[in-house]
This record gives C-alpha cells, structure tokens and sequence, in this order.
C-alpha cells in the first residue's frame, strides 16, 4: 500500500508543473496595475474559495501596505454575513454578490472571483456585472474552468478535477501575488 500524501503531493506537483508561469505573471500585473492606479481588488467565492478569497483580502491588504506603505484597498464581499444573508434572503443567493457589486464597485475596479467548477452562478453573474460596468475581471479556476474561465477577462486555472487540488493552487497563486507585490518600490 502506497502513501496517500505521497500521492497527493504528487498529483499537486504535477498540477503545479504544468501551470502556465506566463498567465500567472499577467494576473500579477493586473493587480498590481489596479491596485497602484488605486482602484479596489473586491474578492469572492463559496465555500472553501470564499476563505480563499478572505484569505487573499487580508494578505494583501496588511502585507503589501506594510511592505510598501502604499495603500491596498482590498476587500472581500464574503466577510459580512449580515448582508451576505440579507441579499439571500431578500433577493436570491445568486445575487448575494451582483447586489454587494452594484454598491461598491467602480470601473476602475478589479474583481477576483475564486470557483474551483467555474460554474458558481453567483460568482457567473457576479464576473459578468463587473465585466459590465467595466471593471477588471480575474477569475480563478479549476476542472473545465465552467462559465467563467471563458467570461473572465483574465484567469488563473488550474486545470484538475480535484476540488482540492485545484484550491491549493489557488492560495499558492495567493501568496505569489503577495510577494511579488511587496517587492513593489513604493
């Protein structure tokens, strides 16, 4: 009987290997573009992606202003469950992130929005609203990359059938962001 963390570790290495280093530079690039135009980077997603996105929210704001001493207006639309319910309640929860965007954000704007099927319909609607209105859109992916890999202006995929999987290499890209961009002459 093998091991399974050996086996786990090395599906993840393989998946880690065959990213595209070229598409995760230019998703750097539009955040860092965003942020030092002083736009906001709004996250969101469900479930682990939404921790993941909250996770993102955090690392950047604290660590890149620390780092830079120039602002970093992050924010993730999963962190206030009074209107997170409030939108589900009375509206839907397929809207629980359009209405959240109809009131912050800005064309100016970056949204990063974290599905591991790509067929979330709240993060779909949420990815097409911004794309409306004009913001930037990075969507992060996994399996087929669904709905918003092809809606997405830009996207980050991991291409796996392994929810897992796919969500690691989703907070790696995280925390390359985070260094690449505190590396950031202020």
């Amino acid at each position: 009987m093998g091991s399974f963390a050996s086996d786990y570790l090395g599906r993840l290495t393989t998946i880690l290997g065959a990213l595209n280093a070229r598409e995760l530079d230019q998703a750097i690039e539009v955040i860092r573009g965003v942020w030092q135009a002083g736009g906001q980077i709004i996250t969101l997603g469900n479930g682990g992606s939404a921790i993941t996105a909250l996770h993102f929210a955090t690392d950047w704001s604290k660590g890149v202003f620390e780092a830079t001493r120039r602002p970093f207006r992050g924010r993730s639309l999963i962190d206030n469950m009074g209107i997170v319910t409030a939108y589900a309640n009375d509206v839907s929860y397929a809207d629980v992130f359009v209405e959240q965007l109809r009131n912050i954000a800005t064309p100016q704007d970056l949204v990063v929005a974290i599905s591991g099927s790509g067929n979330s319909e709240n993060v779909v609607r949420a990815v097409r609203y911004a794309n409306e209105i004009g913001c930037e859109t990075l969507g992060l992916v996994g399996y087929s990359g669904g709905k918003v890999k092809p809606l997405a202006k830009h996207v980050v995929w991991a291409q796996v059938n392994d929810m897992q999987i796919a969500e690691d290499v989703h907070a790696i890209f995280g925390h390359i962001v985070m260094q690449a961009l505190c590396r950031t002459e202020g």
